[in-house]
């Protein structure tokens, strides 16, 4: 088999490749597999076993999707080979390899760093991107609406630091370090208010109520966008011309 038909069947299936929707299939399938064992906190020999397989499954993917990446950058150069394994699809493939090739000794007491290395498994969940249409679809929406999107971050990222020095220095018995005040900032922004920490003058309940409320619209701005970004992405794939 040549290595552009090994590509042709590796990336996302187009058009009537039967065996390149099998193999989006099984690899959809495999990833969901390999999430299994984490929605568990007990491990056992069926939980190791599908571990190894998807891990198998996922070198062998990240392999060949390494050997063929001149295909996918359109480009005969080295340069592609190089290129490839610091794209971000490459990326994430990797970190969600190496959680299950990493040994550790029985004797080994950091918890918390195996728990680290046991949660890095989550990443496999964002292989699936590549295999979905709508994730695609996503993906060009992002990229077009990519400048107003930034414009909306830095918006919310300058409101939140102006609400933190606000509240800081009008209630600054509630809260002991900046920190706490962007972290109350950043809750009400996104108006989830867990009330760990919260004012309890009057002049610091206003400025929650007027920050809860200019943040409920800066919060709904990148919905919006994103919204009729995607619309127009389904305008274009519905379009006679992509027909």
């Amino acid at each position: 088999m040549s290595r552009k038909r090994i590509f042709e069947i590796i990336e996302k299936s187009a058009g009537n490749d039967r065996l390149s929707k099998v193999y989006d299939v099984f690899m959809i399938v495999m990833i969901v597999l390999s999430l299994i064992p984490l929605a568990f906190k007990i491990e056992n020999n069926f939980f190791l076993i599908i571990d190894k397989a998807a891990v198998v499954v996922f070198i062998i993917d990240y392999l060949l999707r390494w050997i063929t990446a001149d295909y996918k950058f359109e480009n005969n150069s080295v340069f592609s080979f190089i290129r490839y394994p610091f794209s971000l699809m490459a990326i994430i493939d990797l970190l969600s390899i190496l959680p299950s090739l990493t040994i550790v000794s029985s004797s080994f007491k950091l918890l918390r760093v195996l728990r680290m290395i046991r949660a890095l498994r989550v990443v496999r969940a964002f292989k699936t991107m590549r295999y979905s249409k709508s994730f695609a679809i996503i993906g060009n929406v992002l990229r077009s609406s990519k400048n107003s999107l930034i414009a909306v971050c830095v918006l919310a990222g300058g409101y939140i630091l102006v609400s933190a020095l606000l509240i800081f220095n009008v209630e600054p018995d509630s809260f002991d370090t900046f920190f706490d005040a962007v972290y109350w900032a950043t809750v009400s922004l996104t108006t989830v208010g867990y009330g760990d920490i919260y004012p309890v003058s009057v002049l610091g309940r206003i400025v929650t109520m007027v920050s809860s409320v200019f943040g409920i619209a800066i919060v709904a701005l990148p919905a919006g966008i994103i919204t009729a970004g995607y619309m127009n992405e389904l305008e274009k794939k519905e379009s006679p011309d992509n027909v």
